[in-house]
Parts: structure tokens; C-alpha cells; sequence
């Protein structure tokens, strides 16, 4: 596997203030975590796991944002980003930086290299973009949503850089998600670093990845086969009516 970009994450203490500190993101389990203790990032391939509402997709925007990319979304380099607000994650996250992960940040914008694909806002930027230069050519209203990110992952995600996605498998198909298995992987052994918040199993199974589960406990590293929603699929798949006589009336 090759190396990483960014190898730590940690969170400036002396950026929050008081009244912050009580409120969110700060009281989210993970960031509570974060602040805490940091994290290490070991693998050049991260997923983290967890429910709604852990807090998976604020880390995510606030990595994004501490490297220089849209907490919205789109590619590294483009212009105007640190023109906007940060969320108030963002503002106080703090990346440690591989030497190769510092000269890319560094050094100038057009150099940049990356992408942060956002579910809930991928089709609204698409709009914006398609079309225009450094992005695709092909017309994403034209197509399914998952057609539509498959041409996002075709076009953007194929060279050394970080790739940040937050839940990708939203649109996608049993097929779709084992083709962004094969992506993510080639991803991390070519050069490229790859963060990913999910629900999805077929996902977290990527061989090689660095699984963190995210929840009321914080922060933890975990196996897939440890995992709550690996198991829960499992036994949800073998027996559908254990969960559902307790939702649905006879």
C-alpha cells in the first residue's frame, strides 16, 4: 500500500470557545473523542462507521475543510473555497501532514489534487460543473443518480491525491458498490488516500482498509466481522421477519 497524505487528526483546543465547547459539534461523542485524543491514521484507506447521527459525516466535512475542499464538495484546487465560512469543525481541525501530504497542500492551487464526493449535495454541484474544465463532460441530469456518480468516480478518482466521500453508496446498486470496491482499493494502491463515511458493509469489507467505528463510545478501531451493521445484515438478511414484527403490525 502506498504512503498516506494525511496521518493524524487532532483538534485545536485553544480555537473553541466556551460557549462552543458546550454546544455542537463539540458534544458529538466522536468529536468529544477527537478532541480528546487525536486520531492516527494508519492505512492509506479509512472507512468510518457508523448510525445517523454519530457524527461520521462532521468528521468528514471537517477534514475536507482543514485540507482546502468545500465541506459541500468537489475537487481540490478549485478556486474560492477558502473564501467561505468554515463550519465551526472545520475551523479548528488540525491535520498532521506527511512530508508528500504538505507539498500538495502547500504548494500551488492548480497542483491540488483530490475530491470530496457528498451524497446529499453531488447532484446540486453537478449542475454547477458538468461540463465545465478540470470536471466531466458527460450531462449527470441525463443519467440515473448511480450512473451519474459512476461517471464522477470515472472522471475525478484516478490519480495520487485525497479523496474524501461521505455515504457514496446512497445511489448505488449491489454492482455499483463492488465496482467502488475495486476503485477504492486501486485508489490506495496507486497513490491515492481514501477517507470514507458509510452504512455500508460492502464497502467497510475493502480489503487492506482501516475500519473506525463511530457511536456513543466515540472513536474506536474495529473488524469488519466486529462490526454492528455487519451483523445486523446478516441476521436481517437470513431472517427478515426478526426485525420487522416489531414495526410492522400482523
Amino acid at each position: 500500500m502506498a504512503e498516506v497524505f494525511v496521518e493524524s487528526l487532532s483538534i485545536e483546543q485553544g480555537l473553541i470557545s466556551d460557549g462552543d465547547r458546550d454546544g455542537w459539534p463539540f458534544t458529538v461523542p466522536c468529536v468529544a473523542a477527537l478532541a480528546r485524543d487525536g486520531l492516527d491514521l494508519r492505512r492509506p484507506l479509512t472507512f468510518l462507521v457508523g448510525e445517523n447521527g454519530s457524527g461520521k459525516s462532521t468528521l468528514v466535512e471537517g477534514i475536507a475543510e482543514a485540507f482546502g475542499l468545500d465541506a459541500r464538495g468537489g475537487r481540490a484546487g478549485r478556486k474560492y473555497v477558502n473564501a467561505r465560512e468554515k463550519t465551526p469543525l472545520g475551523k479548528v481541525m488540525r491535520l498532521g501532514l506527511t512530508r508528500e501530504g504538505a507539498r500538495m497542500q502547500g504548494g500551488p492551487r492548480t497542483r491540488r489534487r483530490g475530491y470530496f464526493l457528498r451524497a446529499e449535495t453531488t447532484f446540486g454541484f453537478a449542475e454547477v460543473v458538468s461540463g465545465l474544465p478540470g470536471y466531466w463532460a458527460e450531462d449527470l441530469s441525463a443519467v440515473s443518480h448511480g450512473e451519474g456518480f459512476a461517471v464522477i468516480f470515472r472522471s475525478m478518482f484516478r490519480e495520487p491525491g485525497l479523496y474524501l466521500m461521505d455515504e457514496p453508496e446512497a445511489a448505488l446498486s449491489f454492482g455499483s458498490c463492488l465496482q467502488l470496491v475495486a476503485l477504492m482499493h486501486d485508489l490506495a494502491r496507486g497513490g491515492g488516500q481514501v477517507i470514507c463515511a458509510t452504512h455500508s458493509p460492502i464497502l467497510a469489507a475493502t480489503p487492506d482498509a482501516d475500519i473506525i467505528e463511530v457511536g456513543d463510545f466515540g472513536l474506536r478501531r474495529a473488524r469488519w466481522d466486529e462490526l454492528g451493521i455487519v451483523d445486523h445484515w446478516r441476521r436481517y438478511l437470513s431472517e427478515p421477519a426478526a426485525y420487522l414484527r416489531h414495526l410492522i403490525d400482523p
